[in-house]
């Protein structure tokens, strides 16, 4: 039995790969692309995820156009991490499948509405979509099977702000509204994605497979391999968002604890900040073992006050990066060779 997959993106590069991955996964039955602005203007990134499909002839799957702008702040792109087009140095035609009519939120609805407790929501890019979908049909929050979030930055600095992780920053507004729908959350954290690299000899094996495929992949990374050397001073870039396309089909690969999560979406100097309010079980704080990266002296006492806030996600606190990577780059390499270079 296939897993039915909403993907709510911002396409981007890493957005891009986390479509191949869907693509490449027979597990996975892809429902549909909706897009919001974020890493790139909205219309960009309806024409980026459906070239993507059309590079793997993928176009009867629609991609259906969002919000453009986030719920109050303004837009805010990310075209030195991306490039121009969203897409680094890759140029692909644009696809001459009909455009979807449907608007994403109304897609997001229909779709979880449709399969109630069979549809994975899998929101990578700032959560505008999602947030709107939610106060359109609150009744969604009880159908859907999971939501897989990649966004926030737990324990280390953010990569937007010292504090704030892009997603979250662009739309805090959209976040706490989803953070605090009773939804059922895992939340995959910059902590986690930005550890989790591809390297030049990747991309040299994946272009061992003359493809037009491995072309793009190649082309598209070249641009945030550059990035991250210059940004961060490493020779491999993350993916991030393929991380979280990869728990619907690979749970076991994270580990994940039951946490508090909120937003700061009030203060200009913090805004977008990733609050970690609550740690441990329901009913008892953590007191001698570390759980989540901190030694229990080192816990704010915030954490083992008798307050308890309600837990609402599942945080991953570890990944296997390794095993990660060679699936990837595996089902990358499978279906280039479904699509050799003519």
């Amino acid at each position: 039995m296939t897993i039915r997959v909403l993907l709510d993106t911002d396409p981007g590069i890493d957005d891009a790969l986390a479509i191949l991955l869907a693509i490449a996964s027979p597990e996975l039955d892809l429902r549909a692309v909706t897009v919001t602005g974020g890493n790139c203007p909205l219309a960009a990134g309806v024409a980026n995820a459906r070239s993507v499909l059309a590079l793997v002839q993928q176009q009867r799957i629609p991609v259906c156009a969002g919000v453009a702008l986030p719920l109050i702040r303004p837009a805010f792109t990310a075209a030195e991490t991306h490039g121009a087009s969203g897409l680094g140095y890759a140029i692909l035609p644009q696809s001459a499948a009909p455009f979807a009519s449907e608007h994403g939120v109304d897609c997001i609805i229909r779709e979880l509405l449709d399969a109630p407790g069979q549809v994975s929501l899998v929101p990578v890019a700032p959560l505008t979509n999602i947030a709107l979908a939610i106060r359109k049909e609150p009744s969604i929050v009880d159908v859907v099977k999971e939501v897989i979030i990649m966004g926030g930055a737990v324990r280390v600095d953010g990569n937007t702000t010292s504090l704030a992780e892009f997603n979250f920053f662009v739309d805090p507004h959209a976040a706490h509204i989803v953070l605090t729908s009773g939804m059922p959350m895992t939340l995959v954290p910059w902590d986690i994605t930005r550890d989790v690299m591809l390297y030049q000899h990747h991309i040299d094996r994946l272009l061992a497979i003359d493809s037009p495929v491995t072309e793009f992949i190649a082309a598209a990374t070249r641009f945030y391999l550059d990035f991250h050397q210059a940004s961060f001073g490493v020779a491999g870039c993350s993916i991030n968002d393929p991380v979280a396309l990869a728990l619907t089909l690979w749970p076991e690969l994270a580990t994940t604890q039951s946490v508090r999560i909120d937003i700061e979406y009030s203060s200009e100097l913090t805004i977008g900040k990733t609050v970690l309010s609550y740690v441990g079980d329901a009913t008892h704080p953590p007191r001698d073992t570390d759980m989540t990266g901190y030694a229990a002296a080192e816990w704010p006492a915030t954490w083992r006050s008798k307050q308890r806030p309600a837990h609402n996600v599942k945080l991953v606190t570890h990944f296997d990066t390794e095993t990660f990577i060679e699936r990837f780059v595996s089902r990358m390499e499978a279906l280039a060779r479904l699509f050799p270079r003519d």
